[in-house]
């Protein structure tokens, strides 16, 4: 193990070339030690079973960090040529419960082991061959292209993590031990739990775009909170303090549980935390990732958050004080307070955590912090939080999907990090947040206090430019421009008259609504779209029925917005429609044989708009239509100029986007209709606007006539 231990890179000191050699290490090492962990796997076989039935298979998970190297590489221009495009679209989407992911097995050919391991080969070679070549200059900031070879690095890092958990949840005859990954043998009985006071003080969270050490976007920002006296669990909570909960029937009774607590006790019915044992004598053992061991009662439990919510309702009630969980805020307040240097700035970690000693849990009282154990490391701790955005944040042009689907009020912050938490994850800024009912390697620690936990409330979305299409699909009319998703719509089905309308396709949906006028017609619709804060959007209009948003009106001044589907009478059908996540350019092999397929202000947006022109006709039925919307408003930072299709000059004579639609069309389409201009308004103030013409244009497929 010691021999892969490394440390996330400091991003803004050292010479170029030896911070080149740096980076290449680390990510090499990142492969390396990413590979390791599958090989606690005993069979192929074994990478194709559901280890949870709200992720994929271990086979997704080996191929996903290998594919997101590719995909954001190619979507920050630094390679253009992909090295499998179908494993980069299989691989792509589909780590969490979202509800834009797609984990219907049904839809997937998963490939062999042996092809994955060849793909990933090839990509360590693509890799590699950037980092040694790519021009490399010192501070390495968010605009880098070094910024994006670190984000594939780091985001392996992650997955390090929960990929981890997942084989902790294989049936145990499927995994071997391995030297490597060797666990702690100091087990025994736990010490009693104590509260010791922490002053108050004032914290200010969030890290500036200066910052020396790599981030994700949700960490870059500023907050400032005061906080007040408090007491803090010595410990972490161990299984054997856990055991009393347990024993007194806390999993049976609902008074210690939040309605969302109770309502997942009910639907999965447990008695116990998820990684024990119950053994016939009525003895306990503890499975940890590749054994099952006599319990440690030493060890922390691991625990979801809604368990770790309902031990210390019960703890309160047993005795007479008022604890919870720290928020974010107090977690970081405690760390501050004992001064503990980040990662990379130690020599030896201070606490169970970045793989330096072991691959499990420790006892909680082996790694101190003055009267306090385990304030970083061990296992991950559980806040009140649910994650949101500091002030100041902005999205990453390259992962826009990484922070913002969680900003829903139902993921909970983590912190601390635990013992195989490594890279960005083991520094004192990460800031990682899962659903209250997931499971990591996470326990907690609890705090007496009588200060109220503070969570935002805004469920309004506050994004600049999704708020901006919340209002061009569902909001105000202006200066008597029809609204434009809703003209579409009756643009397409206007010449469906008299063709079959069983399955239709909106890309490039944004945030819906087309593609629920569509699914008047239609007998079902998919929406799909590149951007992950859209498609959120949508999915939030499918399952509550209402929107809300906040738009800018001057200055400071902002407006609260809420729509309600049925406010435009396509309330009932969400039956009909779905959406999810996807690149227009390399689509799933699934998205196929459709009657319609509307690509709306699409096209000039592509990063490869003539490779999906070359391709868009296996996609859709013969005789069905595609039909094309677009201002061909060319920019090089979505398109990059030699992959225009129009708008500029070739040997002396202009070249029309229309011209460019018929080169790459013509041989698989009919133009039937069109151009068409349909105008459309976006608002960015009350008193500025966005004023577009887009041209449609109607393709027919062919039907290829036999002989």
């Amino acid at each position: 193990m010691k021999s892969l231990v490394t440390k996330t890179i400091i991003l803004n000191e050292g010479e170029p070339e030896e911070k080149r050699k740096e980076i290449l290490t680390y990510f090499h090492k990142t492969f390396d030690i990413d590979e390791k962990l599958y090989e606690t796997i005993k069979s192929a076989r074994s990478f194709y079973l559901r280890a949870d039935p709200l992720r994929h298979p271990l086979i997704f998970y080996i191929g996903h960090t290998a594919a997101f190297f590719i995909n954001k590489l190619i979507l920050a221009r630094i390679i253009d040529k992909r090295v499998n495009a179908n494993f980069e679209s299989v691989f792509a989407i589909g780590v969490d419960e979202m509800s834009w992911d797609d984990l219907n097995e049904a839809h997937y050919d998963w490939p062999t082991l042996q092809e994955v391991i060849i793909y990933r080969n090839k990509v360590r070679e693509v890799v590699d061959h950037a980092i040694k070549t790519l021009p490399l200059e010192l501070p390495i900031s968010w605009s880098s292209p070094f910024w994006v070879i670190m984000m594939g690095i780091e985001h392996e890092r992650i997955h390090l993590e929960t990929s981890s958990v997942l084989i902790r949840q294989l049936p145990g005859d499927k995994v071997v031990k391995h030297d490597f990954w060797k666990i702690c043998d100091n087990r025994g009985d736990a010490p009693e739990n104590e509260l010791l006071p922490v002053a108050g003080g004032e914290i200010n969270l969030g890290k500036s775009c200066n910052n020396r050490l790599y981030g994700w976007d949700n960490e870059f920002g500023k907050s400032t909170e005061t906080i007040l006296p408090f007491k803090a669990s010595k410990y972490l909570v161990s299984n054997q303090e856990f055991l009393e909960f347990v024993e007194d029937n806390g999993y049976e009774k609902e008074e210690f549980w939040t309605e969302e607590g109770w309502n997942w006790r009910n639907f999965q019915k447990p008695n116990h935390p998820r990684f024990w044992l119950l053994q016939e004598d009525g003895s306990w053992k503890l499975r940890t990732m590749t054994e099952i061991i006599e319990m440690p009662w030493n060890w922390p439990v691991e625990v979801n958050y809604l368990e770790a919510k309902a031990f210390c309702i019960w703890k309160s009630q047993q005795t007479g004080k008022t604890l919870r969980l720290p928020t974010e805020a107090e977690w970081h307040h405690f760390r501050d307070l004992h001064q503990i240097p980040d990662q990379p700035f130690w020599e030896k970690a201070p606490g169970n955590i970045n793989l330096e000693y072991f691959a499990s849990p420790a006892p909680v009282d082996m790694f101190g912090f003055g009267g306090f154990y385990d304030v970083i490391g061990n296992v991950w701790q559980w806040t009140e939080t649910p994650i949101n955005s500091f002030r100041g944040f902005e999205i990453h042009p390259f992962y826009d999907d990484f922070s913002t689907p969680t900003f829903d009020g139902r993921h909970n912050l983590i912190k601390g990090g635990s013992w195989i938490s490594t890279g960005n994850e083991a520094t004192q800024d990460a800031r990682y947040a899962f659903r209250r009912h997931f499971y990591q390697h996470a326990g907690f620690r609890y705090i007496e206090t009588d200060a109220p936990v503070k969570i935002r409330e805004d469920v309004y979305e506050t994004d600049t430019s999704v708020s901006q299409y919340c209002e061009a699909h569902y909001g105000n009319e202006y200066f008597e421009v029809e609204n434009f998703s809703k003209k579409s719509a009756a643009f397409c089905i206007r010449f469906m008259e008299g063709r079959p309308r069983e399955r239709a396709l909106d890309l490039g949906c944004a945030v819906g609504r087309t593609t629920f006028e569509l699914a008047t017609r239609f007998d079902f619709v998919t929406g799909l779209d590149f951007s992950a804060r859209f498609i959120r959007i949508a999915n939030e209009m499918v399952k509550n029925g209402f929107i809300r948003y906040i738009l800018p009106e001057e200055g400071e001044l902002v407006s609260f917005h809420e729509k309600q589907i049925s406010d435009f009478g396509l309330e009932n059908l969400s039956h009909k429609v779905e959406f999810y996540q996807a690149d227009a350019v390399n689509l799933k092999p699934l998205y196929k044989n459709y009657d319609l397929i509307f690509a709306g202000n699409l096209i000039d947006r592509l990063y490869d708009p003539a490779k999906f022109l070359a391709n868009i006709h296996e996609r859709i039925k013969p005789g069905g239509l595609l039909i094309i919307a677009s201002p061909y408003t060319w920019l090089a930072e979505y398109t990059s100029r030699d992959k225009w299709l129009g708008g500029f000059k070739r040997d002396g004579e202009p070249v029309t986007t229309l011209d460019g639609l018929h080169k790459y069309l013509d041989e698989n389409f009919i133009q039937i209709g069109g151009p068409e201009e349909i105008p459309f308004v976006i608002r960015e103030t009350k008193r500025k606007f966005q004023h577009t013409l887009s041209e449609f244009t109607v393709w027919e497929k062919k039907t290829i006539k036999k002989d």
